[in-house]
């Protein structure tokens, strides 16, 4: 039997290495309580707003409200359909492309993680740049040479040639994207099928998983 020092020496020797272990476990009760914040942390991100994807954005609002602006101080039309068309037109781009401005300078995007804000903002640039210019094409053929039509004309094919080039960016960085998350996947199922072999060639781990 053992004596009464080498007990207290080798229960000395465990509460010291339960401490030790203890300290260095990550889950360990904090003295402090932990509160759950849901604030929303919003901040204007200036590195988008310097960037070429901000600067796009930035244009593309510009022109779409002076396009719209423009169409609005005709005041006489016959006919109307290609100055009603351009005006829906504009005033739709300045706002749908104004408000993905707001989410992307803001980081609000980041919110949201279930959209593809990469194809979303790809959707909405493809989609404007081509009613931009069917909606120029149609107002330069029926308008009646006055000061605001053709002023909005002009702003429609510089916004139409904005988007155009945002276009081909933000399907660069669409693709780009797409196929990062193929490679993510095809690694994942790479990784689990290297598992399940393994599994499978160790006969001694499925008689004990089973």
């Amino acid at each position: 039997m053992r004596n009464a020092e080498e007990v207290d020496g080798y229960e000395g020797e465990a509460s010291s290495s339960s401490m030790m272990s203890g300290a260095s476990s990550p889950y360990q009760p904090t003295t402090e309580p932990v509160t759950a914040t849901h604030r929303l942390a919003v901040r204007c991100d200036t590195d988008y707003l310097r960037s070429v994807f901000g600067i796009l954005k930035l244009l593309e609002v510009v022109l779409a409200l002076i396009a719209f602006i423009c169409i609005e101080t005709v005041k006489e039309c016959l006919p109307c359909g290609g100055l009603y068309f351009f005006e829906f037109v504009s005033c739709t781009a300045f706002v749908v492309t104004g408000l993905l401005l707001l989410m992307f300078s803001l980081n609000l995007h980041t919110k949201v993680p279930q959209i593809n804000w990469n194809l979303t903002d790809l959707i909405n640039t493809v989609i404007s740049a081509v009613v931009f210019f069917i909606a120029a094409i149609v107002l330069a053929a029926m308008n009646h040479k006055r000061k605001g039509e053709i002023a909005a004309v002009v702003f429609g094919f510089l916004a139409a040639g904005v988007y155009s080039v945002n276009s081909y960016l933000a399907f660069k960085i669409w693709r780009l994207s797409a196929r990062r998350q193929m490679a993510q996947t095809s690694e994942y199922t790479r990784a689990r099928s290297e598992s399940r072999g393994e599994v499978e060639t160790r006969p001694e781990i499925q008689r004990l998983e089973g």
